[in-house]
Order: structure tokens, then C-alpha cells, then sequence
């Protein structure tokens, strides 16, 4: 009975020619199923025919991606309890294919692609189908045809590594200096991805523009600021899908010309062209049907110099608002998302940490960088103060090196709520120590901001979340002469992000035997071995025959 049991449970391996190996596959779903096969397949065998399709996770059936074929009605949301890219409320997230406000049936046809996280993964095992007659596996397996028209056996399995939680850190006073010191390390981190246009618009391509009165095709573009001065760059192309703001500054050696002659400064060129609705209207330009005029709401009229004054001159276009600027965007959903901003709690408003920023000169400005999550970054610009009384002026340079207001508390998590003070950590400070500096005629100021950040991965392995464990100030000072009647102090802010991600061991364990004897098995061995003792004293081979009977049967059961 026994050797009929390990009999059927290697049929499937029995089956398998030498020197073939199943290959893993994130997901067949770019495959066709052939239902046919599968059920010819099932007869007298464990592979029931399933209506499973390509692109279906089998813990909810319902969920189907773009590449499943047939017609269907189906739920596009069911399986993500939370969709960790969706950061607008109220407006779609550029290709989160789990948000349900861009209402896409089938995302992947408009995005160019779907954000990790926001669609279910999934880990397929597949072999060439013509080595398998019969299947015992005991997880959902499926017949599909890959692009080279080779039909492919696949089963489903479950990855065991992926289902792991990472346990939360607690970080105080006592151990954040331990833990920066473990895990600090510089990282500057960049990337970049091109691509290559597609036959029609897809998030982040350039818009084609064509200008009918001189047969010209070009791009839609946005100026935007570079450099420490924000000088206007003309050819910063807007990106389809892409709402965003900018602002820059233009200098005009003879303004008398300029006004009148310059087209960034005249109205009529930001409509005299029509908008290309997709890319291959550029093959058929006398097409209107692909094209959309520019119309203006209210006609303005030519700039004119009036004295050293140009007037009608385009200084802002028309933005629309919208409830996603009104609330507020998330930094991540829970976990934040790198290059997001660092968000703070003042009170109870809500805001973004921010930097230093300095001028063309070099001086401060009033406007300030925002903090990035996971981008450690360094910034610097020269105060110039009148002399006040020392108060005062610690007081002034601690609010500029901060910001105002002043940061209290640091989300935890991107989607923190501020209303829900337990989703915000307080910020550790540690002010400059006055007493240290033995001087009597002196003003002991700070000079430098560091702002330490402690994070770290939690979550499930396949998908985890970043979130914030801690954050500390940290001021460093030098005294000035009360006697300096106007003071240029250097000032500088450091941000440093420390990853103390721990990451958890995976079960090493193997499988224990079961081993089910009858309970006479070692009868016959007890016979011999009292014979051998009353027939043989002191010979060992009853014993030595008894050992090596076992180690045959260990052996037989690696095989």
C-alpha cells in the first residue's frame, strides 16, 4: 500500500525528460489560454478545467488585468484594500492603476505603466506543455499559449517569503544616536527613464503643437526657472497628464524694443497654434479633425511703451484650481515615496519641511526649498543682520535657519491625518549650549541646522511601506563680537536620511518525515538477533545486518 502511494505522487516528475527545467514567470498574463488542451488533458488525471483566466489572481477571481481575453464584467478594485499611489484625493494619480477616480477599465492602455503596489502581484512556475500528461499540483494551474505560440503548463504558486512583516522600531532620545551611527551612510540617489514615443499621448510626453502660418510643428512648452537667479528656460516641454506650476524671471536689456517686438511678452503667441490631439496628426496636418484650436476667453491687446513702462505685457497665465490643491497631496499612501515632500505638523496646520534657499547674490531668501523624503541635501546662504541685542538675534537666525513656522512634529506616514496626532512623531532638538563658550563679551549664535532623519521599510517584503521613526535638530553655534555694528553671517542646513530598515531571516526548517510503520516491523529483526546471540556469542552480525537495512531504507527515501 505504501508503494503505491509514492508511486502516483512521482508521476508528474517520472514525466519530465532530463536536462528540462521549469522556468519562473512573473505572470503569464501576457499569454492565451487554450481551454481545449486543459480539458483533454484532465482525463485521468488531478487538472480540473478552471475559469481562471490569464492575469487573474486566484485569491479573488474578479480582478482581471488588460491582458485578460474574453468580454467581461468586472470589479477593477476588489483586492487592494489600500491603494498606496493614490495621493490625490478627488483626481487620478498619473499611472496608479489602482485609483479609483481616473475610472479606467483597463488602465495599461492609457498609462504608460502601473506603479509597484498598485496592482496585485503574482508568482506563475511554467514548463513546456508538451512534456505533461497529467497534474497532481495542488495549487491552480493553467494551459497558455506565449508570443512564440508554444503552450505553456503554469501553476500558481505561493511564495512564502513574500508574506513577512517588518516589526515597527522604537526610536527615542536614549538609542537615535546608536541607531544613526549603525545605519548612516551617504546615499544620493537619481534616475532616469526614457522612452520612446508611443503612436498616441501617454502620461509625460511632450504635446505636439503646430502653427498653421508658417507650416511649423513644434512642442507645448512651459518656461521654467534654472539657476540660483530663475532665469527663464524656453524649452521645458509641458507633459500630457501632467498638471503642475511654474515661475521665472526675465531680464531685458532694452525693454523700449522688447515690448514691443519680444513674443513672450505678447499675448497673441500663446494661441496663434492648434494642438495636435495625437501624435500621427502630424502626417496629415490639413486634417482638422486632428487638431484642437487654442480659442482665448477675452482678446487682449499689443503691449505698448508708455514712458519707461510696458504695459499689456504677458506676466502669468491662467491656472485652474482644483479640490487636490485645496486638501492637500499625499507624500505616499501609507508608506511615503521618495523625492515626496517631508511633511510637518505645527499646531494643528500641516505643512512641508523646508530648507535654506539663497538669491543670485547669494543672500537669503524668503523662499525656501522644500525637504524631499529619502534625498539628503545640502543648502547654504549669507544673513545680513543689524545689530540688535543678542536675544534677538539668536532668535532670528534659529527662525531662519528652520523656517516659519517651525516644524513640531514629522509624519509618519505619507497619508498622515492632522487630526490624528498619533500618525506624527515629535521632533527631538537640541539647541547650542551657551555656557560652553567662555566668553563675556560675546554672542553665541547658530550657524548650522541638521536635520537628522531615521526611516525604515515595514510592511509585507513583496510591497513595503517607508515610514519615518524618528527626527532630530541639530544646532551647531560660534560667538561673534558685540561690538560688530552689522553682521554677514553664513548659514547652513544639512538633511540626512538614515535607513534602519531591519529586514527578517526567512524560515531555514525542512520538512519532517512521518515515518508509519506496523507495530511488528522490527519483529523479524528481534527473532534474528536472539538467535544470533544464543547460536554466536559475541559476533556483531546480526547487528551490522540490522543497520544496514536501515540505511537502505534512508536511502531510498533521499532519492
Amino acid at each position: 500500500m505504501l508503494t503505491s502511494q509514492l508511486a502516483v505522487l512521482q508521476v508528474f516528475f517520472l514525466l519530465v525528460p532530463e536536462r528540462v527545467q521549469p522556468q519562473p514567470s512573473p505572470s503569464p498574463s501576457g499569454a492565451g489560454s487554450t481551454q481545449s488542451d486543459l480539458e483533454q488533458r484532465t482525463q485521468g488525471g488531478t487538472l480540473q478545467p478552471s475559469s481562471e483566466v490569464p492575469g487573474v489572481s486566484t485569491e479573488d477571481p474578479a480582478v482581471v488585468t488588460p491582458s485578460a481575453p474574453g468580454n467581461r464584467t468586472v470589479d477593477l478594485f476588489p483586492v487592494l484594500p489600500i491603494c498606496v499611489c493614490d495621493l490625490t484625493p478627488g483626481a487620478c494619480d498619473i499611472n496608479c492603476c489602482c485609483d479609483r477616480d481616473c475610472y479606467l477599465l483597463h488602465p495599461r492602455t492609457v498609462f504608460s505603466f502601473c506603479l509597484p503596489g498598485s496592482v496585485r502581484s503574482s508568482s506563475w512556475v511554467c514548463v513546456d506543455n508538451s512534456i505533461i500528461f497529467r497534474s497532481n499540483s495542488p495549487f491552480p494551474s493553467r494551459v497558455f499559449m506565449d508570443s512564440n505560440g508554444i503552450k505553456q503548463f503554469c501553476v500558481h504558486v505561493n511564495n512564502s517569503k513574500l508574506n513577512y512583516f517588518q516589526k515597527l522600531q522604537k526610536v527615542n532620545a536614549t538609542n537615535f544616536q546608536a541607531l544613526a551611527t549603525e545605519f548612516g551612510s551617504e546615499s544620493f540617489t537619481s534616475a532616469f527613464q526614457t522612452q520612446s514615443p508611443p503612436p498616441f499621448y501617454r502620461a509625460g510626453d511632450p504635446i505636439l503643437t503646430y502653427f498653421p502660418k508658417w507650416s511649423v510643428i513644434s512642442l507645448l512648452r512651459q518656461p521654467s526657472g534654472v539657476g540660483a537667479a530663475g532665469l527663464c528656460a524656453e524649452s521645458n516641454p509641458a507633459g500630457f497628464l501632467e498638471s503642475k506650476s511654474t515661475a521665472c524671471a526675465r531680464f531685458f536689456k532694452n525693454l523700449a524694443d522688447s515690448c514691443t517686438l519680444d513674443p513672450v511678452l505678447n499675448a497673441a503667441s500663446y494661441y496663434n497654434f492648434t494642438v495636435l490631439k495625437v501624435p500621427r496628426g502630424m502626417s496629415d496636418l490639413k486634417n482638422m479633425k486632428f487638431q484642437v484650436p487654442v480659442t482665448p476667453v477675452s482678446q487682449a491687446g499689443s503691449p505698448l511703451l508708455a514712458g519707461n513702462t510696458c504695459q499689456n505685457a504677458v506676466s502669468q497665465a491662467f491656472q485652474q484650481s482644483t479640490a487636490a490643491s485645496l486638501t492637500g497631496s499625499r507624500s505616499g499612501n501609507p508608506g511615503y515615496i521618495v523625492g515626496k515632500p517631508l511633511l510637518a505638523l505645527t499646531a494643528d496646520r500641516r505643512h512641508s519641511m523646508t530648507l535654506l534657499q539663497s538669491q543670485g547674490d547669494g543672500t537669503c531668501s524668503v523662499k525656501r526649498h522644500e525637504v524631499q523624503f529619502g534625498v539628503n541635501a545640502i543648502s547654504g546662504c549669507k544673513l545680513r543682520l543689524k545689530r540688535i541685542d543678542c536675544s534677538h538675534l539668536q532668535q532670528e537666525i534659529y527662525q531662519t535657519l528652520h523656517g516659519s513656522p517651525r516644524a513640531e512634529h514629522v509624519a509618519i506616514f505619507g497619508n498622515a491625518d492632522p487630526a490624528q496626532k498619533g500618525e506624527w512623531t515629535r521632533i527631538l532638538s537640541r539647541n547650542c549650549s551657551v555656557s560652553a563658550v567662555h566668553c563675556t563679551s560675546c554672542c553665541v549664535i547658530p550657524v548650522s541646522l541638521e536635520i537628522q532623519i531615521l526611516w525604515a521599510y515595514v510592511g509585507l517584503q513583496s510591497n513595503p511601506q517607508a515610514h519615518v521613526s524618528g527626527a532630530r535638530f541639530l544646532y551647531q553655534c560660534q560667538p561673534i563680537q558685540d561690538s560688530q555694528q552689522e553682521t554677514e553671517v553664513p548659514l547652513t542646513t544639512v538633511v540626512t536620511f538614515v535607513d534602519i530598515t531591519q529586514k527578517p531571516e526567512p524560515p531555514r526548517g525542512q520538512p519532517r518525515m512521518d515515518w508509519k510503520l506496523p507495530f511488528d516491523f522490527f519483529f523479524p529483526f528481534k527473532m534474528a538477533f536472539s538467535r544470533g546471540v544464543d547460536s554466536q556469542k559475541g559476533s556483531a552480525s546480526p547487528i551490522l545486518i540490522l543497520c544496514l537495512l536501515l540505511l537502505g531504507v534512508l536511502n531510498l527515501e533521499t532519492k
